[in-house]
């Protein structure tokens, strides 16, 4: 919201003085809530990384649990085969085994019934022997496949028996298996919905740091709001590079990223507490009085269109509408929270610093 001059003055008539020694600033209630954020966010990042290469990990285990399963049921499928290839085998050979029982027993029965009618007539006595010997020859070749086809039956019968153990085996890994991909399956499901609740409230707390920051930021509308001379073609701020309105160190310069990952327009300098605050340039006090989120306040107006902005002072020796000159004594930082933001700016715009302050 850009503030014009008079809707400004109007609000600043009404603004109520705080004291000097007033310590519970909004600007220190939302550096605090802006450090227990980053500190809450800080913290979720690393949450989310560990449930990230939870959720992966567990991927991985179904992806394998899932495999393993895929070639146990092929195994399984395959000794299923091998044991029905077994049981026709078995079926042939016990069907073999019938019909040549049922040869021996026919066989068996013709040798009893030729033995019960013998027949001394020599003519007979030569096909009688002949008759004899060859029931005789297949009964005992029947025997003998008989013996062969048991012998293949019982082969048969222990390798289905060890065929039927190693189904056996498969089919309860192959449950376990599935088992463990449902609990994996489960598992990935319970992690993926944590990850994305840590993911919602990181979410919430970016978009509450944003909020936070964007209220921090205001201090840019506040001045525009309350103007500053006219603008001219001469860009110079000064005829040479100034001090800065406070000794100390720049921690966070002109278009670096805040914690918050946004742009600075503007310096930030820590100072020791109670440290000497200074008029930057030869100007006029625009504004000198709390403001919502940024302490006790200075706003000059310079020539050329160029305002200056310092923030966070614990105490103001100034008064709206003062002359000032560069070097005057304008106010004191804050003790207890000795780090200046400071801002200039040109019309509209912001202006680094850098260009008009030698960086001490």
């Amino acid at each position: 919201m850009k503030w014009s001059v008079v809707a400004f003055l109007c609000v600043v008539s009404v603004m109520p003085i705080m004291p000097v020694g007033a310590a519970n600033t909004e600007l220190a209630k939302i550096q605090s809530q802006i450090k227990q954020t980053e500190q809450q966010n800080k913290k979720l990042e690393q949450q989310l990384k560990t449930s990230d290469r939870d959720v992966a990990a567990t991927r991985k285990k179904l992806i394998a649990a899932a495999d393993k399963v895929g070639t146990l049921e092929e195994q399984r499928a395959a000794m299923a085969k091998k044991i029905a290839e077994l049981d026709a085998r078995r079926d042939k050979l016990s069907a073999q085994l019938a019909e040549n029982r049922e040869r021996i027993a026919d066989a068996a029965a013709s040798i009893l019934f030729v033995a019960s009618h013998p027949n001394f007539d020599s003519e007979d006595m030569h096909q009688y022997i002949l008759t004899s010997a060859v029931l005789v020859g297949a009964s005992e070749n029947f025997d003998s496949e008989i013996q062969v086809a048991a012998k293949q039956i019982a082969e048969l019968d222990e390798i289905r028996a060890a065929r039927a153990i190693e189904k056996e085996k498969l089919d309860r890994t192959a449950k376990r298996y599935a088992n463990e991909r449902k609990e994996l399956d489960k598992l990935l499901r319970t992690r993926s919905a944590q990850n994305e609740k840590l993911k919602t409230k990181q979410s919430e707390l970016q978009k509450k740091l944003r909020d936070l920051s964007a209220r921090a930021k205001s201090i840019s509308e506040l001045s525009a709001g309350v103007g500053s001379s006219q603008m001219s073609s001469d860009e110079r701020f000064s005829r040479r590079k100034l001090n800065l309105p406070v000794r100390g160190r720049v921690v966070v310069r002109f278009g670096e990223k805040t914690a918050l990952g946004l742009k600075s327009d503007g310096w930030r300098v820590r100072t020791r507490g109670d440290a000497i605050v200074t008029a930057p340039a030869d100007g006029i006090v625009k504004f000198a009085d709390n403001f919502k989120g940024f302490g006790k306040v200075i706003i000059m107006s310079h020539k050329n269109g160029y305002n200056t902005v310092m923030t966070n002072l614990g105490a103001i020796d100034v008064l709206p509408d003062q002359d000032v000159l560069a070097g005057e004594p304008v106010g004191r930082m804050n003790p207890d929270k000795p780090e200046m933001y400071l801002e200039v700016r040109r019309g509209n715009k912001a202006v680094d610093p850098a260009r008009l302050f030698r960086d001490e």
